[in-house]
């Protein structure tokens, strides 16, 4: 059977380029980082280097890249460090409706805790207001977390004019960037973050190892206890191979961001443009806003998310309902829920997003299936029979 993969923005494969330059680092330069001798000190060396690289790509100090175990570790570490750090005040965040669960999750858990946090709304098209940003800061505001590029829908949030509001009224400033880095050009210094999370594995890296930028000047308190590892706030023997894999797939993203953009973008045009043609009652989430390429948030009228998604891959084709981390969930997206997008489209809507390996004829083949699946699932719904007498 032929396999299609449109999940990217859940994982990607492992780029063969940055296994041969973890490959090393597996085997025969296996030392400790922490450790004196000559194992220990090509383990360091490549740990540095590597904290260069990633550096460079967000335009940060080597000192300020602080290595996890993944975006969910580096949203926890920058979101727990501020609170930890002014825990004695049970401060207010100001967050977004719309984040990754690693955030919102984070937050709920302080408010049980006696932190009070603000969810920001968003407009029909996801995006936030910064005016809305600039009317919660309070007094006992203690940080101001943002979403950079939103991992179901991709649309892309204001995020220079919200991090300037911050800097204004020096509140520190964090935005989870797991699904922006790599993909489209990203600067700390450009859009006022304090603190950035990053992810290797949503740009051909290997997956359990990501970053926090923490600029300097930053105080947080370590939400691990152990060594002095990654400047007292990373507790844990750093792992080497996959921090040079990290590395390296952040040299590539970069080195090929303008042909990845090009290619993908053309794919998600034709994927987007060919399914408004061909399938009736189709809503691209957030399509008239600034988006990521590859992302396309689809919604089809009066069928499930879930039975499109099981006819998808029993023909090779890979997608989801949305976040990798809530697939399987009856629940409809929160981020189309904040949106306004009635439940019933939210859960009649799936995500589809590209690759490097893509081509058109998979594009193509993708239509197809979707064209012929939707008409099966229409058949049987007495959701689409009202639909289509009320049409009449």
């Amino acid at each position: 059977m032929r396999r299609v993969y449109l999940d990217h923005n859940a994982t990607t494969p492992l780029d063969p380029r940055v296994f041969e330059a973890m490959k090393p680092y597996l085997m025969e330069t296996f030392g400790n980082a922490s450790s004196p001798h000559h194992l220990g000190r090509l383990a360091k060396q490549a740990l540095e280097e590597s904290r260069e690289i990633v550096a460079k790509v967000i335009g940060a100090k080597p000192e300020e890249i602080i290595f996890t175990s993944g975006g969910t570790e580096a949203d926890n570490l920058a979101i727990r460090g501020i609170a930890s750090r002014k825990d004695e005040r049970k401060g207010h965040i100001i967050t977004s409706s719309i984040e990754h669960h690693a955030v919102i999750s984070t937050c709920n858990a302080l408010e049980k805790d006696g932190f009070s946090v603000t969810y920001l709304p968003v407009d029909s098209q996801g995006r936030i207001n910064p005016d809305k940003v600039k009317n919660s800061i309070r007094r006992d505001t203690i940080l101001i977390s943002v979403m950079h590029a939103n991992n179901e829908t991709g649309v892309i949030e204001p995020i220079a004019d919200i991090g300037r509001i911050a800097r204004e009224y020096s509140i520190p400033f964090h935005s989870d960037a797991v699904q922006a880095v790599g993909k489209i050009s990203v600067d700390v210094r450009e859009i006022c973050a304090d603190m950035l999370s990053l992810s290797s594995h949503k740009i051909y890296g290997p997956k359990g190892i990501g970053a926090l930028f923490v600029k300097d000047g930053i105080e947080l308190s370590p939400i691990l206890a152990g060594g002095h590892h990654e400047r007292g706030l990373r507790a844990g023997t750093e792992n080497i191979p996959a921090i040079v894999g990290f590395a390296q797939a952040l040299r590539i993203a970069i080195e090929e961001m303008d042909s990845y953009q090009t290619k993908v973008s053309a794919l998600q045009n034709k994927l987007e443009s060919e399914l408004l043609d061909n399938i009736d009652q189709v809503e691209i989430h957030g399509a008239k806003a600034k988006r990521l390429p590859h992302t396309s948030h689809i919604g089809f009228t009066s069928v499930e998310a879930e039975s499109i998604l099981l006819h998808l891959d029993l023909k090779g084709i890979a997608a989801s309902s949305g976040s990798a981390c809530t697939t399987g969930e009856s629940e409809p997206s929160h981020v189309l829920l904040a949106m306004g997008i009635s439940p019933e489209l939210a859960q009649g809507s799936i995500r589809m997003s590209l690759g490097r390996e893509n081509t058109e004829e998979e594009v193509d083949y993708t239509v197809n299936v979707l064209k012929d699946t939707i008409r099966k699932l229409r058949r049987i719904s007495s959701k689409w029979s009202r639909v289509e007498k009320k049409a009449l």
